[in-house]
């Protein structure tokens, strides 16, 4: 039967349906899929293929791989650059090196030992100045030389205490910025080699797979497509009078061939805008005519309901 002829026999059987008081056993539809297609937000050559099509996977069961090498190169860097960040503010959070202080303080000690000795030859010119035995300006000498080693036992007295001191706050807010930018490019890096190995977002059915192993796989391109047992709904055609009285959430049953029961089901979607036909018609005439393509797994639990098989949709009594 073609297209043309069962849409004859759709529009008879439903301007037959509406003269008629008597509503029909069931309305026409079919079962369809919404898959979920798995993909990597990164391109690379797909590396490994974990699954076949047709197969059954768990929950965070791996998909695919694909090469890394850049990635992992990129991490490595950014985990070095987090030690040297990490190390840098521990340099500036702590006080200089034993060794370093004890050189200061050997330099305050031959001052202080400078000092000594200038205060000590200044009262010694004072007194032969004062007994005219040497001019006034030997005595200024004297004077100039005790001030000036008085300030450098100041000096290296400051140097004593910065060197136990930790390096400036700003400095160490600086170190602390540099370790947080480290730490983020580095969560980065990581995120990027995670994201080239995918798994899957939900158990279900393997539908396809779209690569092989070798090929190049580009920045989200779906790789493996999933359908989970959840995904699966049905989808028929109503008469435009009997629109009016359908609400979501509304009881509907679905029969279909080789079905041990029906099925109970809610409406979740209804068009808001109207078509002549349907794009693909399944009748009781032509249904028999229809073949599909069929994939078999042992001991595989599988849903009623198959993407692509005609059903017939009963309405809940208050509906029709």
């Amino acid at each position: 039967m073609t297209l043309r002829s069962a849409c004859c026999a759709l529009s008879c059987a439903l301007a037959l349906a509406a003269c008629t008081d008597k509503p029909p056993a069931g309305y026409p539809g079919y079962a369809e899929g919404e898959y979920v297609r798995v993909a990597s937000p990164l391109a690379g050559t797909l590396l490994t293929l974990a699954v076949t099509r047709g197969a059954q996977v768990a929950k965070d069961a791996p998909l695919f791989t694909l090469e890394s090498e850049q990635e992992r190169a990129a991490r490595a860097e950014a985990e070095a650059r987090v030690r040297q960040a990490q190390a840098t503010l521990a340099n500036l959070e702590k006080a200089r090196r034993p060794p370093e202080i004890a050189a200061v303080r050997a330099q305050l000690a031959q001052a202080q030992a400078s000092l000594r000795q200038s205060e000590a030859d200044l009262v010694r010119v004072q007194k032969l100045v004062a007994d005219r035995f040497l001019a006034p300006q030997r005595r200024d000498e004297a004077l100039a030389t005790r001030d000036r080693d008085r300030a450098r036992v100041a000096e290296l007295s400051r140097q004593v205490e910065i060197a136990n001191l930790p390096a400036r706050s700003d400095e160490i807010a600086a170190a602390n910025a540099e370790v947080k930018a480290a730490g983020d490019a580095l969560a980065q890096a990581e995120w990027r080699v995670q994201q080239k190995s995918q798994n899957a977002p939900a158990a279900g059915l393997v539908a396809d797979t779209l690569y092989r192993p070798g090929e190049w796989v580009a920045a989200g391109a779906p790789v493996v497509s999933i359908l989970p047992p959840t995904n699966v709904k049905v989808r028929f055609y109503v008469p435009e009078p009997l629109v009016a009285t359908l609400r979501i959430g509304d009881h509907v049953t679905v029969r279909c061939d080789g079905c041990a029961a029906d099925i109970a089901a809610k409406i979740r979607f209804v068009a808001p805008q109207a078509e002549f036909t349907p794009p693909v018609i399944y009748s009781r005439e032509n249904r028999a005519n229809l073949v599909f393509l069929v994939e078999a797994w042992p001991d595989a639990p599988n849903p009623a309901l198959h993407p692509g098989l005609p059903v017939e949709v009963a309405l809940a009594s208050g509906a029709r």
